[in-house]
């Protein structure tokens, strides 16, 4: 079996190439990275078709004013200029999995020379995605179109001319279901945790910390985990923030300045703590100071933060369209509440800072249920069983 992989960027498709490299099964990579940095995941140069001009017109662009960000969204074209590019190196295999929206014209040149395509997709269907954002920024009179018009067009197009979609998890697959997918056509397989890189250490206080990790944005729903620890205002009490600042996130954090800080300062000194971004391999240390992390997203696939934090030992509360049903069992590894309650997840929190040997508990058992099950061997066994399921099936 030989498999190629396309990715712009990153994301969870290296650790999919990772773990066909490690079966022998990788035939090609081809990604926007340069190869010096994919060789740091272990994937050699000459599995590597390295496109540069989609990383360099991606951050180009994220470097630019906000004034003229807002001015023109070049999501497509940068989308499309990758896939142009890996198209035309992407090289034979029996199976060609590529990340969406940048898949097309890959996808079509690999079923001509007979290849199964799977379209890799790590949200909801493009469609639900791009209503329930709209939504929320609409509540918040902020007027957007969350996609390009023509991205939704082309991923649904790839929905349409794939052999499969991989997804991974329920609340993403009911969003398909919906959307008239065929059930037989979705491959369905969690995520996991490098627990080389994700794995507890002492705790150095008692504060009650709750952490959350990923981009400062509505999408994520900081603004709801911001309100409700705020009313809350348990003593002895903070709230981390670790990740990306998005200026739409800007009023809430405003809102609630009196209690919020820059970097770990002074004890006692703002009970809101933004840390910024953090390298992934430190990102244990922090989980590690944490008593609960909660994640409110509005919608996702299945964050990964998830299975890193309780990989830590943490608890997770999460709403239901994170993915968290996959992998958090609720009351046992942590909770899992309604998007926007603002009022569930104050309920939750307070339960667990009442309670902090359930709470610990619960961190105990969502440690032990990833690393007993979510891992990324876990997720490259489940990939490969299903890789091995329909070439069986294509070859009848």
């Amino acid at each position: 079996m030989k498999v190629a992989v396309t990715v712009p960027g990153r994301f969870w498709l290296f650790y999919l190439a990772q773990q066909l490299l490690k079966r022998g099964y990788l035939e090609q990579l081809i990604t926007s990275y340069p190869k010096f940095e994919v060789k740091k995941y272990g994937i050699p140069k000459e599995k590597v078709s390295s496109i540069l001009i989609k990383e360099i017109l991606f951050r180009g662009w994220h470097g630019l004013p906000g004034f003229l960000r807002n001015a023109y969204n070049p999501q497509y074209f940068i989308q499309e200029t990758f896939d142009y590019f890996a198209c035309r190196a992407l090289r034979k295999a029996d199976i060609v999995a590529g990340g969406s929206s940048s898949f097309l014209r890959t996808l079509r040149k690999a079923k001509k020379f007979g290849a199964i395509t799977i379209v890799e997709h790590g949200s909801s269907h493009i469609v639900y995605q791009n209503n329930i954002l709209k939504e929320e920024y609409e509540r918040f009179g902020i007027k957007v179109e969350p996609v390009h018009q023509k991205v939704i067009e082309k991923e649904v197009k790839e929905y349409e001319e794939a052999d499969y979609i991989a997804i991974p998890s329920f609340f993403v697959k009911k969003t398909f279901l919906e959307k008239g997918i065929p059930e037989s056509k979705i491959i369905h397989v969690p995520y996991g945790a490098d627990l080389s890189q994700f794995h507890q250490i002492p705790k150095t206080d008692n504060v009650f910390r709750v952490i959350f990790a990923g981009g400062m944005s509505l999408r994520k729903g900081v603004h709801y985990l911001l309100q409700a620890f705020s009313e809350l205002n348990l003593p002895n009490s903070e709230l981390m923030l670790i990740g990306s600042f998005n200026d739409e996130i800007k009023p809430f954090f405003k809102k609630y300045a009196t209690a919020f800080r820059r970097g770990p300062a002074e004890s006692g000194k703002g009970k809101i703590i933004w840390m910024g971004h953090i390298q992934q391999k430190e990102l244990h240390k922090y989980y590690s100071q944490g008593s609960v992390f909660a994640i409110m997203s509005i919608e996702e696939g299945l964050a990964l933060v998830q299975p890193q934090a309780m990989a830590c030992g943490l608890p997770i509360i999460a709403t239901t369209n994170t993915g968290a049903e996959d992998i958090v069992r609720d009351g046992q590894d942590g909770f899992i509440i309604p998007i926007r309650d603002i009022e569930a997840l104050k309920t939750k929190l307070l339960y667990l800072y009442e309670n902090r040997d359930i709470c610990k508990k619960m961190g105990e058992s969502a440690k032990a249920r990833v690393s007993s099950g979510f891992t990324w061997d876990d997720y490259g066994n489940r990939m490969v069983s299903e890789y091995e399921r329909i070439l069986a099936k294509n070859a009848l």
